[in-house]
This record gives C-alpha cells, structure tokens and sequence, in this order.
C-alpha cells in the first residue's frame, strides 16, 4: 500500500508546472500586490524581493528585502504603505534602481535601501468661509456648539470639503470641542490629500533600463506624473473619482496610457493629449484587480467574474469564478512569448487565464493576498504569493512545463467564442440603409399589403380545396400523420380505401379514431366511427 501511495505522489508532482521551491506559513508578511515587487537593488544580476509589510497589532509596519529563502534588511515605515515600485531615476553607473513607497501624503524614496528623498503632494485649496469661522472661533467670537452649526452648514452646502480638522472636530462629544478648539485655533488650517496608488511611466525610452518617471493617483481624483530626478510635478490629470487601481504603459515624451480603476466602479482610460479620461468603462460590479495584457484590459470583479476589455473600453470577453477575487497580477514571459494573468480565490486557489481560458490551477495552502511573477534572484519565471495568515510562497516554473491554450473548464468549445469575420459594410449596404430609413412607412405599407394578399390566395385555394374535395388532406395537428383516401367502383355501392401513415421517425401513435362525415340523404354507411 505504501509503495502504491509513493507511486501515486511522484506522478502529481511530475505532472506538475511549479517547482514549490520555498514555503514559510510563519514569514509574518501582511501585504497586497500593489506593494510587493521584484528589483535588482545591487546591480549585481540577482533580484531582491521588495515588500511593503502592513504589520498586525504586534508588528510594525516595515519596508522588508528578501534573498533567496532570507530577509537581507528591513526598515521601519512612518504610515501604512499603499504601493510600492521600483525605478530607474538617473542614469548614473552602477545602474542600481530606487524603491518608492507611497504612503499617506509622502512618497519616500529609498537608494541603495538607505532613505534618500520624502515627496510631499502639494497641499488643497482651503474652503474661505471654514477659514472665517475659524478665525471667529480663534477671536473667541463664537462658542464651540456655534462653531459645530456653522461648520455643518458648511460641510452640506459647500464645493470645496471641509479639512481633517474640521471633519474631526464634527465628531467630537459636546465636552471635548473646547479643548480641541483651544488646541488648534493658534494653527492654519491645511487640506491635505492622499495618494491611494502608484505606478510608473518609462521617460523617453521603452528599454527595460530606462529612465522612469513615478505616477501616483489621489484621494481627491488628480494623476500626478513626477520627475524622475527632480520629482517636480510634470503633468496632472484629473478624474470623476478616486482612482484604487492603476496600470501605465508607454512613455511620458512620446505616447502613454494610464487605465485607472476608480472607486464609483468605472475604469477610465488617460492619455497624453488630454487632462480628463479619454475612454470610460463602466462596470456592472466594482472593480477588485486590474491587469494590462497585450493591448487589452483585464478587469477582475467583486461579483466572482473576469472581465477581458480592449483599450477603447470595448467588452471583448467574460470569464465566471468559482470564488471572489483576492489578488491579481500580469505572468510575463518574454522569453516564451507568453503571457498571462494570475487570478488568486478566496477558495484557497490561483487560477492562470490567457484571454478567457483557463489554463492552469494552482493550489494553495491558505488563501493567497499577493501576487508577483518575475526574475527572482537568477531564475526567470518565479511566482511569489502571500497568504492572508502571513505566509509566503516561493514556487519556480519548470523549463518542461507546456500550457495549452485550450481550456481546461467544462463549458462550450472555444470555436464558439472564435468572432466571425464579418465582411465591413460596402456603399450599396450603406445606400440602401439610407433608401430603408427614408421610405421605412411606404415599405412597410407595401409590405403589409402583399401579405395581405397571399393569406388572402391562401385562403381561396383551401376553401376551393375542401369544397370540391380535389385534394386529399389530414387536419391533424398534434399528431404526426398522413392520409389518403381512393375510392373504387362506381355505384351505387363503393368501397372507399383510407391509407394512414404515421411520418414520425421514431414515436408510435395510438388510440386513434376515425370518423366520416358525409350526406346522409346521399349516402349510408355501416361504421361511420371507429378506432
């Protein structure tokens, strides 16, 4: 039995694609994919895993760096991170790229993993009337109750929102305002946002070590793209809500776009020539994942479904999951010219799609919180994960391991979902779409007319049928029957002969009866009824 159950594991694993190369369930890594990633910190030719560890009630929030199974440093963060990118600022030898990790209202960027620049983003405009009712209060001309009325008013009528001083003090008991207002009435009222995501934009060249600018999305709706060296604000855009999702292609000098996932459950598309979105998807269910492949958008969703998108917002394909979605991420594999996307499931497993065919599943121990593909240390095609307990999973990809493109979930072949080459319209469609719209009541009328008039020849010929009985007929309509009847001889007595076909191919029909009708002054039969 023993043997038999070895025999049984050695076929699984060798029919496997991953190598599971590394797995710690006690690695206390609490992180998203928006804030793991994979950079060579050394220029040395081996990758670094970089994470952004959220911590719990007992750990710190830190910046962690990873070698092969070890962490190589670790660094204490201020603020919960929100993402995290690793760039090429300056091209400066030895070619070694800078970490940035958004957090809060700061980007703080890291150089060979020593802290190296703090960006702040610039500060709002303040609404002038909280301005006046803070310098009354800060005169002692109003009580703190009046001061609560006042900015309540405010904070339903106005265009510009309140600050986090006054939404905070709106949330004060009675006995605690006038502490807080003596606290801070001495101090200017500042607005200040925060960044919900971050990304990054090649400068002037698409090489993997190019120059790259930093994009980061607000809280307020603005997409700042910064200078790489000088971290000025080089462009701002704009959008109808807070972006939670970005994915940037492209480069900032020649041509570049930015596919923004935002919290109202819209994806707007951003491009160069133009500060507003230049496309909108609208989506049924908010989005949870958002990943750029090839020339299209794959949007995952809140209600366990996988939308596949083209640039333009056109819908192209629907994928549905057998549980909702916990983390997503692009596999690249430039060697192979593969691509794919990496699905994680709250049911403990990580789904691969290429368009809407699923490929391949991986099973996992715990439910997976990030994902991230790509050269790790000296080996190409690494898949790190994270699991919700805090675990982390290193798997390889075997050099042998083949997908098929076809899919392997039961469901119709995928000739069905093949489109079909439509010839484009010719100027004679387009002419007689144009004749059709114009003259649509004088052809419908002509229509309705000639209908009326076959129904009407119809009709004749079938009275004209049955009145002079020419023609043999059978008036059944639920059964599946033919007949015929011959008369011979000439009279006064005659037999008449009825042939009766049943004409389905494989149902017998029974409990029939027959009956005559006919003159009784003319005619007289023995049975006219029978079964």
């Amino acid at each position: 039995m023993s043997s038999v159950s070895h025999e049984l594991k050695d076929t699984s694993v060798a029919s496997s694609k991953w190598l599971d190369a590394h797995y710690d369930p006690v690695a206390n890594l609490y992180t998203f994919s928006s804030c793991i990633a994979l950079s060579d910190l050394h220029g040395d030719g081996e990758n670094k895993l970089v994470v952004g560890d959220l911590g719990t009630g007992v750990c710190n929030v830190k910046l962690k760096v990873y070698r092969g199974t070890g962490v190589l440093s670790e660094s204490t963060l201020l603020d919960l991170p929100t993402g995290l990118v690793s760039f090429l600022m300056d091209l400066h030898e030895p070619r070694t790229p800078a970490i940035a990790v958004a957090s809060g209202p700061f980007i703080y960027v890291y150089k060979n993993l020593r802290p190296y620049f703090k960006f702040t983003l610039p500060s709002l405009e303040v609404n002038p009337l909280e301005q006046d009712v803070w310098s009354q209060a800060k005169e002692d001309m109003i009580d703190p109750m009046t001061l609560k009325e006042m900015l309540e008013g405010l904070r339903d009528k106005a265009e510009i929102p309140l600050s986090v001083r006054s939404l905070r003090f709106l949330m004060l008991e009675p006995q605690e305002m006038e502490n807080f207002v003596l606290l801070h009435k001495e101090q200017p009222i500042r607005r200040q946002t925060v960044i919900t995501c971050i990304g990054m934009l090649k400068k002037n060249m698409a090489d993997e070590d190019a120059v790259s600018c930093l994009v980061i999305g607000t809280e307020n709706g603005d997409v700042y793209i910064l200078d790489p060296e000088a971290f000025t604000i080089l462009y701002k855009m704009s959008l109808p809500s807070s972006p939670t999702l970005m994915d940037v292609t492209g480069q900032f000098d020649v041509e570049f776009r930015i596919t923004v996932a935002c919290r109202n459950g819209n994806i707007y598309i951003l491009r160069r020539d133009s500060p507003k979105p230049k496309y909108c998807i609208e989506l049924s269910s908010h989005p949870v994942g958002l990943v750029r492949m090839g020339k299209n958008v794959v949007v995952g969703c809140t209600h366990e479904t996988l939308h596949g998108y083209t640039q333009k917002g056109k819908k192209l394909w629907t994928a549905y999951l057998p549980a909702p979605v916990t983390a997503m991420a692009l596999m690249d594999l430039p060697t192979r010219g593969f691509q794919a996307v990496l699905v994680g499931l709250a049911n403990c497993e990580v789904h691969m799609y290429r368009d809407k065919n699923l490929i391949s599943t991986i099973k996992t121990p715990d439910v997976v919180t990030s994902i991230c593909f790509g050269r790790y240390g000296r080996e190409d095609g690494t898949l790190i994960m994270t699991t919700k307990g805090g675990g982390l999973i290193v798997k390889i990809l075997k050099r042998t391991a083949v997908f098929d493109d076809r899919d392997s979930a039961p469901g119709p072949p995928i000739a069905q979902s093949i489109r079909l080459n439509v010839p484009k319209k010719t100027k004679l469609y387009v002419d007689q779409t144009l004749r059709e719209r114009e003259n649509a009541v004088a052809m419908h009328r002509a229509f309705q007319m000639d209908l009326s008039r076959l129904r009407l020849a119809a009709a004749r010929a079938y009275v004209k049928a049955l009145e002079s009985s020419l023609t043999p007929m059978s008036a059944s309509l639920t059964e599946p029957l033919k007949m015929n009847a011959v008369v011979q001889g000439l009279g006064p007595s005659f037999k008449l002969t009825l042939n009766i076909q049943n004409t389905a191919s494989c149902r017998p029909v029974m409990n029939l009866a027959i009956s005559f009708l006919y003159d009784e002054n003319l005619y007289s039969m023995r049975t006219a009824f029978f079964k």
